[in-house]
C-alpha cells in the first residue's frame, strides 16, 4: 500500500502525506458518518420484512433487496456531496475517478445475519488514500451505535471515545473471528486457527459482521480479532476505528496491513505479537485444497 510499518499508524500517516487539511478530514468525516446512517436508516426499515433473498455466485453469500436498498442512498448522497472521489461498492463495483481517494463501501455489513434476523450487522463506509484507510463510520441501527474515526479526531462511538484493551495475556483475551464464504472448499480456511486460539483464551467468538468486530476492538469489547478471505469495503473504516482508538492493525505476519489480501489482526499492541505468534503455528497440509489443517506443535 506504499506505507512503511512505522510507529504511527497507516491512517494517520496517510493523512499527514494525502496533504488534506484538518477541515477537510473533518468534512470528510462528516460526510461518512451522514452517509452510515443513510445506509443503516434504509436497513432498518427493511429489517424482518425481506421480500427476497439470494446467493451471488458463491455458497452462502447472500444479497437482498435492503443490500441494493442502502447502497443505493449512500452512493447517491457521496456522488451529490464529493463527485471527484472514486467508489468502490461491494455490490455496484468501481466508479473510477481521478484523484487518489476512494471511498469504500459496505452497504450491509453482516447480510447472512441480517437475512436471519440477527441483529449483528450495520453499513460501513471507510475512506482510503492509494489503498490506505484513511478515516471511516459505521452505523450499527439495531444496536442504535454510530462509529467513526479519523485521523485527529480519534475513534468514538455515539459520544463515547474508544480505546482498545491493554490486555498482554492470550490466556486472558476474548477474540473475534470469522470465516470465508469458500471454508468448505479450501484447506486455508481458518477453522485450524479457530481452534487453536478457542483452546489458549477465553474464548472466541463468530458474529459474523467483519466491521463490527473491528469495532468492538476499538471499543474494548474484545481484545483482539484475526480473520482472512475479506474484501477492503468489509476493513476500510474497522482498521482506522481500531488504529485510532490506540491499537495495532496488521498482516497475518506482523507486517503492513495490504488490503487486497483479505487477512487482518486487529489488537491491542501487548498482545498483537502472541496473536501474530499463534498464527504462524496453524498451516495448510501441502498438495491439497480440502481437509484439516496441520498444527505446528
Amino acid at each position: 500500500m506504499g506505507l512503511p510499518l512505522t510507529g504511527q499508524s497507516l491512517s494517520d500517516q496517510a493523512a499527514l502525506v494525502s496533504g488534506l487539511s484538518s477541515s477537510e478530514l473533518e468534512r470528510l468525516s462528516g460526510l461518512a458518518r451522514r452517509a452510515a446512517e443513510l445506509g443503516g436508516l434504509e436497513l432498518s426499515q427493511r429489517f424482518g420484512r425481506l421480500e427476497q433473498v439470494r446467493e451471488k455466485g458463491r455458497s452462502g453469500d447472500l444479497v437482498t433487496e435492503a443490500d441494493h436498498a442502502a447502497e443505493a442512498v449512500v452512493l447517491d448522497l457521496l456522488q451529490r456531496e464529493t463527485p471527484e472521489i472514486g467508489v468502490l461498492a461491494e455490490e455496484s463495483g468501481r466508479r473510477q475517478a481521478p484523484g487518489d481517494l476512494e471511498w469504500c463501501v459496505d452497504p450491509l455489513d453482516g447480510t447472512t445475519n441480517y437475512a436471519h434476523g440477527f441483529p449483528f450487522f450495520g453499513t460501513s463506509i471507510g475512506l482510503t488514500w492509494r489503498g490506505i484507510p484513511l478515516l471511516g463510520a459505521l452505523a450499527a441501527p439495531a444496536l442504535n451505535e454510530l462509529f467513526w474515526a479519523a485521523p485527529g479526531l480519534g475513534s468514538w462511538c455515539n459520544d463515547q471515545a474508544l480505546a482498545v484493551t491493554a490486555c498482554d495475556r492470550l490466556g486472558d483475551a476474548l477474540l473475534a473471528t470469522g470465516f470465508a464464504y469458500d471454508r468448505s472448499t479450501r484447506l486455508d480456511n481458518n477453522y485450524a486457527e479457530f481452534a487453536y486460539f478457542t483452546h489458549r483464551t477465553h474464548g472466541v467468538r463468530r458474529a459474523g459482521a467483519a466491521a463490527l468486530d473491528l469495532a468492538y476492538v476499538a471499543a474494548g469489547r474484545l481484545d483482539g480479532y484475526w480473520e482472512r478471505g475479506l474484501s477492503p469495503w468489509d476493513l476500510a473504516a474497522g482498521v482506522v476505528l481500531v488504529e485510532q482508538a490506540g491499537g495495532l492493525v496488521t498482516s497475518y505476519d506482523g507486517s503492513a496491513l495490504q488490503l487486497p489480501s483479505g487477512r487482518i489482526i486487529a489488537s491491542g499492541a501487548p498482545i498483537h505479537p502472541a496473536l501474530v505468534q499463534g498464527l504462524a503455528q496453524c498451516r495448510p497440509l501441502s498438495g491439497s485444497s480440502f481437509g484439516a489443517p496441520e498444527l505446528d506443535p
